[in-house]
C-alpha cells in the first residue's frame, strides 16, 4: 500500500526506563472499576438512550457491582442534565456508589456541571482538557504553558465551588489525549493540579490517562503509566487511573500492562462500547482476572442476562465470538476439540477435581451461566464421535460403546452436511432414533417365545411386511437363540460385536438401552433397543443392526 509513506510512529517514550512493570507476571488484585457506559458509552450509540433506558442501565451497573459510575455530562445536555437529576431526586443512588460528572475546564461548563449534582454526596467531578502535541498545535493553536493555565484554572474553580457548596466532593483531572502528549509535559501538567488539590488521605485526587486514540502498542503506554506512577505528587494520596481505547484492537493488552504499571484504577464499558473501535473491555478484563484466580469484584456469574439487557439498553450487538459472552466462545465443533473436552470433563469427574484445568475451555462455562450441552459440545459436519458421543451421553443418558460411536459420528456428519447446519441435542436424538433405534424397513420382531432344553430354543415371530414367519433358533442364551433364528430364517451369517448395555433411568420404572453390533464381510452394522425388559431391549437392538445391515446391501 503506497499510502503508508503517510504515516510514521507517534509514539512519545518517557526520557528515562521505566520497565519494572515487565518483570511481573499477572495482575494480583482486582482495580476501582469505574463504568463509562452513560456517557462515553452512551454518546457512542448510534441512537443514544432515552432517560428511562439509562436509569435501568445504571440499575443493571450496580447490579454487577460497580461503585464508581460515570453518569453522564450534564453540561452538555438537557437529556444528560436530566438524567443526573433523576437519579438524585429520585434517591437512586445506592450510598456505596459514587457517581462522576465529566465537565472541560472551561467556567461556564463547570458551574453548570455543580448544579446538575447538588443533593448528591458521593460524586466525583471528573474535569479534562486536551494536552497532546497534535490538539495543542491544531485545535487549541496555544503553548504548553497556556494549556497547563487551562488545567490549573478549572482545578481551581472545582475547588472554589465545591467549598461553597459546602460538599466534600473528590475530584478527578484528565490530560485528554495523554498517549500524544510528551510525558515529561503530561506530569508537570498533573502536578500543577495537584498541587491545586492538595489531595489527602482521608480525600485522594484521581489522576485518570486517557489513550484516548490508541496509537502504540501496548508496552508503550505500559511505560508512560510508570513513569507518572514514579513521578506524580502526593503519590499515596492520588490514585492513578487508566482510560484505554481500543483503536489498535489492543485495549485489553494496554490495561493489563498499565495496572502492572502501577495504574489502582479503570474506566472502561462494558463490552468495549464507545467511540470508534470502542473503550477498554471491563467484561474482559475482569473475567481474565477470574480466570487466573483473582477475585474481580464485578459479577458476570449469569452472563447470558448482562448480555441480554445490555443488547435491550444500547442496541448493539455482542459478537459470538467476543471473549466469555460471545454465543460461540465455548463452543467446540472440531472433533479433536470435542474428544478432548469429553475426555478431560471425565477425567475431572473421575478424580473429583476442584481445580478447572480443562483441555480447550480457559474457564468453566457453568460460572458465567453457561451450558455443556448446549454450549460447549456443537455438533455440525467437522464434529467428531466424541462430541456426539458426549452430546448423547449428557442430554439423553446414552452411553454409546465406543466401537459404535464412530458409526453414530459419521451418521451425524452425513445428516449435518447435508442439511448445512448445526444438529441441536433434539435434532442429534432424532437421527439417532432414526437410524439406530428403529430402523425397521428390512423386517421386525412380534412375539419370542423361550424354553430352556439343553440350552435356548426361541420361537420367533418375524414380520416381512404384511406377512409373518415363525421361526426356531437354539442358543447358549435367549439373544443368542433369537439370532440364531434369525439367521436361518434369512440365510445369512454373521458375528455379533459390541454387546452392551446399561440402565437408562433409576427407580421401578427404568429402562435398559441395549446396543448391539453385527459384523459381516468385514462390515460393522450398528443397533440400539430401549425397554424395561433387558431382553427385550437386546433383541430389538439387533433387530437395528440386522436392518442397517439389509439396507446397505440392498
Amino acid at each position: 500500500m503506497e499510502s503508508v509513506k503517510k504515516y510514521k510512529k507517534q509514539y512519545l517514550l518517557p526520557s528515562e526506563r521505566c520497565m519494572d512493570w515487565a518483570e511481573k507476571s499477572a495482575v494480583e488484585r482486582a482495580p476501582v472499576w469505574c463504568s463509562v457506559d452513560l456517557r462515553d458509552g452512551n454518546q457512542a450509540l448510534v441512537e443514544p438512550m432515552d432517560l428511562e433506558t439509562k436509569l435501568q442501565f445504571f440499575q443493571l451497573l450496580v447490579e454487577i457491582g460497580f461503585q464508581e459510575i460515570e453518569v453522564g455530562f450534564p453540561a452538555a445536555s438537557d437529556t444528560e442534565y436530566e438524567f443526573l437529576r433523576a437519579l438524585i431526586e429520585r434517591d437512586l443512588i445506592p450510598k456505596n456508589v459514587t457517581i462522576q460528572v465529566l465537565t472541560q475546564a472551561r467556567e461556564h461548563i463547570i458551574r453548570k456541571t455543580f448544579e446538575a449534582v447538588n443533593g448528591a454526596k458521593n460524586v466525583v467531578v471528573h474535569v479534562y482538557n486536551s494536552t497532546s502535541v497534535a490538539q495543542r498545535e491544531q485545535v487549541f493553536r496555544k503553548s504548553k504553558e497556556e494549556i497547563k493555565q487551562i488545567a490549573v484554572e478549572g482545578a481551581k474553580l472545582l475547588a472554589r465551588l465545591t467549598e461553597e457548596a459546602g460538599e466534600n466532593y473528590r475530584f478527578e483531572y484528565s490530560p485528554e489525549s495523554f498517549t500524544g502528549t510528551e510525558p515529561e509535559y503530561a506530569l508537570e501538567v498533573c502536578n500543577a493540579v495537584l498541587d491545586v488539590w492538595k489531595p489527602t488521605a482521608n480525600r485522594k485526587a484521581i489522576v485518570n490517562l486517557p489513550a484516548t486514540v490508541e496509537n502504540a502498542m501496548p508496552h508503550v503506554y505500559a511505560q508512560q503509566v510508570e513513569y507518572m506512577n514514579r513521578r506524580l505528587k502526593y503519590r499515596e494520596n492520588v490514585v492513578l487511573s487508566l482510560h484505554p481505547h481500543n483503536d489498535r484492537g489492543c485495549g485489553v493488552a494496554a490495561a493489563e500492562f498499565g495496572l502492572l504499571a502501577g495504574a489502582d484504577r479503570i474506566e472502561g464499558t462494558l463490552f468495549g462500547n464507545g467511540e470508534r473501535t470502542g473503550n477498554v473491555d471491563i467484561v474482559t478484563l475482569a473475567m481474565n482476572m477470574f480466570s487466573q484466580g483473582v477475585d474481580p469484584k464485578l459479577d458476570f456469574s449469569n452472563m447470558p442476562y448482562v448480555a441480554s439487557l445490555y443488547k435491550s439498553y444500547t442496541g448493539m450487538e455482542i459478537s459470538p465470538r467476543q471473549p466469555y459472552a460471545g454465543e460461540l466462545v465455548f463452543a467446540a465443533f472440531s472433533g479433536s476439540h470435542q474428544d478432548a473436552i469429553a475426555k478431560g470433563m471425565k477425567y475431572r469427574k473421575e478424580n473429583a477435581l476442584t481445580e478447572w484445568n480443562v483441555p480447550y475451555l480457559p474457564i468453566d462455562p457453568k460460572d458465567v451461566g453457561r451450558e455443556y450441552d448446549s454450549d460447549v459440545i456443537r455438533i455440525n459436519s467437522q464434529s467428531g464421535k466424541g462430541g456426539v458421543g458426549y452430546v448423547l451421553e449428557q442430554v439423553y443418558g446414552i452411553k454409546l460403546p465406543a466401537k459404535m460411536k464412530e458409526a453414530v459420528g459419521y451418521s451425524a456428519k452425513r445428516v449435518s452436511d447435508l442439511g448445512h447446519k448445526e444438529l441441536k441435542a433434539p435434532e442429534l436424538y432424532e437421527m439417532f432414533e432414526r437410524e439406530y433405534l428403529n430402523p425397521r424397513a428390512a423386517f421386525d420382531i412380534g412375539e419370542c417365545h423361550y424354553k430352556q432344553i439343553n440350552g435356548i430354543i426361541a420361537s420367533v415371530e418375524v414380520a416381512e411386511g404384511k406377512n409373518k414367519t415363525i421361526v426356531q433358533g437354539e442358543g447358549n442364551g435367549r439373544l443368542d437363540a433369537v439370532s440364531n433364528a434369525l439367521k436361518k430364517h434369512f440365510g445369512i451369517a454373521y458375528t455379533l460385536i459390541g454387546y452392551e448395555q446399561h440402565a437408562l433411568t433409576n427407580g421401578s420404572f427404568a429402562q435398559a438401552i441395549s446396543y448391539i453390533g453385527v459384523e459381516k464381510e468385514g462390515k460393522k452394522y450398528w443397533g440400539a433397543g430401549i425397554h424395561s425388559d433387558i431382553i427385550r431391549s437386546s433383541v430389538a437392538a439387533l433387530v437395528s443392526a440386522l436392518n442397517n445391515y439389509f439396507n446397505c446391501s440392498r
